[in-house]
């Protein structure tokens, strides 16, 4: 029996300038990457003296010598303090054991055991003289786990498709973590930036899953235009609601980094709702384009208006859908804060005018009118373009046999 060879089923199909194209391209985002990434100078916020410097390692407990440990009646969660001894297991300290004391409370509560494995965060002055205090369960492992069953399940049941699914993602994040964020250190405006990033990953993304055809390029146009005009939207919203980067809860830390980088604090808001609501645009306009094009291929014969009340149709059923997963998505962010205010029973008016609940109110509706915007769009050019680049090739296949389509189209008609 012959073993399944994804990676060859991937390249198969495709045409040579494809290949050197794709290499290309992506031997130029590599390049862009790592000068982006390497040549942008790094900001330490925190620091305990002026040549100290601040490691977060491994390490292994070996032994608990004290404990006082109480559980507390309203949480359940064990409160109190800890003396262990620990092995450091990573960094210039490694295999030292020191004593730490461990404290146990509601917001950092990381009990140790003897054999277990935490992360530590190690100050230090120099090489004698540092302090060390536990940080958090060692949860690595458990998330390279559940990352790798996540691409594993998607190569299986994504085939191809999958393994491209996966390249997509591993592009969009290390565009935004590796280029996205140093532009903006080096001062280039967050707006501009934001476009430029969902742009690219937009196109990326989707000739990624679709390859290089009319349903892609209709899922681009359509997507991009629905994103231009909720971007328009959203920055209508924000300069009417006096919303900024100045508004959000991390406020004063962002303009400290600022201070000592050349980042526009100010457009961040902008570029930060507008990359949130790039996964489901690029859904709405690839599950869009898909049915069209199926829907043409099973009938040549049908004509624009037909083609584009079936996009319609297909997106009717998911603008109700998406906007529900941005809404609930956006809720679900914000389920603290609306436990808190709902407890402390605010009046109208301070719910309506609170900062934080404008920014979520805004971005869940910006990314649902990008949603519901993305799909008339997507099924006008979809409906134009399918017919004009695929039908083409259809009749010069059937003059070529000798054979003709069953049912003639308007293009068709003499």
């Amino acid at each position: 029996m012959k073993g399944v060879d994804p990676m060859g089923k991937l390249l198969r199909g495709r045409a040579p300038w494809e290949m050197w194209a794709g290499g290309v391209l992506l031997a130029a985002y590599v390049v862009g990457v790592a000068y982006f990434h390497c040549c942008t100078p790094t900001y330490r916020r925190f620091s305990s003296a002026g040549s100290s410097y601040v490691r977060y390692e491994k390490v292994r407990v070996l032994a608990v010598d004290r404990e006082s440990l109480h559980r507390d009646a309203v949480t359940g969660l064990e409160l109190g303090a800890q003396v262990i001894r620990v092995r450091i297991l990573t960094g210039e300290h490694k295999d030292e054991v020191v004593a730490v004391r461990n404290a146990l409370s509601y917001s950092s509560n990381v009990k140790a055991e003897v054999g277990a494995t935490l992360v530590a965060c190690v100050d230090t002055a120099d090489k004698n003289t540092y302090d060390v205090w536990i940080y958090s369960y060692d949860r690595a492992p458990f998330l390279y786990g559940l990352i790798g069953l996540f691409v594993a399940t998607l190569c299986v049941v994504g085939s191809g498709r999958g393994i491209r699914s996966v390249l997509g993602i591993v592009f969009t994040f290390t565009g935004i973590v590796f280029l996205f964020i140093p532009l903006l250190y080096r001062g280039c405006s967050p707006a501009s930036a934001a476009i430029g990033v969902v742009t690219v990953t937009l196109c990326v993304s989707l000739v990624l899953l679709g390859g290089i055809g009319p349903k892609t390029v209709s899922a681009m146009v359509g997507s991009i235009a629905g994103v231009a005009i909720s971007g328009a939207v959203l920055a209508c919203a924000l300069r009417g609601m006096h919303l900024t980067g100045y508004s959000v809860a991390e406020a004063d830390s962002l303009i400290q980094i600022a201070g000592a980088t050349h980042m526009k604090v100010e457009e961040l808001l902008f570029a930060a709702i507008l990359i949130s609501s790039l996964g489901a645009i690029m859904d709405v306009a690839i599950s869009i384009a898909s049915s069209v094009n199926e829907v043409f291929s099973g009938n040549e014969g049908l004509g624009t208006m037909a083609l584009f009340n079936a996009g319609m149709n297909v997106g009717r059923d998911m603008m109700g859908t998406m906007a529900n997963t941005l809404i609930l998505a956006f809720t679900g962010t914000s389920l603290n804060l609306l436990i808190l205010l709902y407890s402390m029973n605010v009046t109208y008016y301070q719910l309506v005018n609170n900062n934080l609940i404008g920014i979520y109110v805004v971005q869940a509706v910006s990314g649902s009118i990008a949603v519901v915007l993305t799909v008339p769009l997507v099924s006008a050019v979809a409906a134009r373009l399918i017919p004009a680049m695929m039908g083409k090739e259809s009749r010069r296949a059937a003059r070529w046999d000798g054979s003709a389509p069953a049912i003639l189209g308007e293009a068709d008609a003499p």
